[in-house]
């Protein structure tokens, strides 16, 4: 049994938080060159050009890539060998969310309460956090701030069997029609497929973890991500003001399900597809 402290979780969380909102994940970013070097617009090139730009003074100067530093959604798989000591493993990411943010000046954008008082909580806490028990002596923590402009365009369908693969792309190109050109494009699509309501979504959030340049490992659904990620392209609906590179990549997660289900989650990110990890 391997212990580890509060307070270090707390200070990984809190560093994290500042790397996501700075520094674009390397994959994201080649995503972006490779895009425009294939748009067709001169005007959608130009749009990818300052989006790049952007990345790069954000890098450069350790200033938030986008002004949105987003809900704080932290992914956590704990060791089972491993003892925590110091209080509860959701307070010590709190805490090192409420840290991280108003350290880094990052805009704090959580209400504590979302329909009558909707008072902000200056500090960008509560994170959404999800934990999972995963073998080893290890705490591996992925600080994923989402931005909501592009998770007010994201959606949900529950579909039946038998709408099968075409029901499923249907679905998926229903929402992204409907979000057009309002999630900041060009984006980062994740799929979740299977479970119930509230896991597909989980899945489709966890989705977005995946590298631009990497595909399902199994080739029904590599297949399904290339002919969406084909689809979704040929809307024309571009980088912000029209073009060819309306996303970056598709990924898709999945999971059982119940005979008589088939639901399909859709989570739409801007081309601030930020997320930064670290294992303690």
């Amino acid at each position: 049994m391997r212990t580890i402290k509060t307070e270090e979780i707390t200070e990984v969380v809190s560093q994290l938080c500042k790397e996501a909102a700075y520094y674009l994940p390397e994959d994201v970013y080649e995503a972006l060159k490779k895009g425009r070097e294939t748009e067709e617009s001169p005007v959608g090139r130009d749009v990818l050009d300052q989006i790049i730009k952007n990345a790069e003074i954000a890098k450069a100067e350790d200033r938030p890539y986008c002004q949105d530093t987003g809900l704080t959604i932290v992914f956590v798989e704990v060791g089972q060998d491993v003892h925590i000591e110091g209080g509860l493993l959701e307070d010590a990411i709190n805490a090192g969310v409420a840290k991280g943010y108003v350290e880094g000046y990052l805009r704090k954008s959580v209400v504590a309460e979302p329909l009558f008082n909707r008072v902000n909580t200056q500090n960008n806490t509560p994170a959404v956090i999800y934990t999972s028990l995963v073998e080893g002596d290890k705490i591996h923590i992925t600080v994923a701030p989402k931005g909501f402009g592009s998770e007010n365009k994201s959606g949900l369908e529950m579909l039946v069997p038998a709408d099968g693969v075409e029901g499923v792309k249907a679905a998926v190109m229903r929402i992204i029609k409907h979000a057009d050109c309002n999630p900041c494009p060009p984006t980062v699509i994740g799929i979740g497929i299977g479970g119930t309501m509230d896991k597909a979504a989980y899945m489709s959030k966890k989705a977005l973890l995946h590298r631009c340049d990497e595909h399902n490992p199994d080739p029904q659904y590599a297949k399904l991500e290339q002919e969406l990620f084909e689809m979704i392209n040929k809307t024309g609906i571009g980088p912000q003001l029209g073009g060819t590179t309306t996303t970056l990549a598709v990924h898709v997660e999945w999971g059982a399900t119940h005979i008589a289900g088939l639901p399909v989650a859709v989570t739409i990110c801007c081309h601030a597809c930020r997320h930064a990890s670290r294992t303690i």
